[in-house]
């Protein structure tokens, strides 16, 4: 990853009602969910959180798709994944005194 995708990413992150959806939705999971249950769930305006989606999809972050008359959001697990092993790859600079939690586990199946 290049540092100019990691600050994009980082940047739509870096705010409060983005942030919280896209918690919620790695909380959810790969199938997502659509819109309107989001903003219902976080309390944010629908045309607020239209926004805040706009946003997280353009950073890479969120995936959307089509499914009758809603859209469902969820999260790209391998952007996100991509951006936590870009912040950690030089974790304690290699030391035998690294953590051993240190590297990202992949549980997820869309990871």
């Amino acid at each position: 990853m290049k540092i100019d995708a990691a600050v994009t990413r980082l940047s739509a992150l870096a705010q409060a009602s983005r942030l919280s959806v896209f918690r919620l939705l790695v909380e959810k999971g790969p199938e997502g969910m659509p819109a309107g249950e989001i903003a219902e769930r976080l309390g944010v305006a629908p045309n607020n959180l239209s926004f805040h989606l706009k946003e997280l999809s353009n950073a890479g972050l969120l995936k959307s798709r089509q499914e009758g008359r809603f859209v469902y959001y969820s999260p790209d697990f391998k952007a996100m994944n991509a951006l936590l092993q870009y912040l950690t790859e030089n974790c304690c600079a290699g030391s035998a005194a690294a953590p051993i939690d240190c590297a990202i586990p992949a549980t997820c199946k869309e990871c």
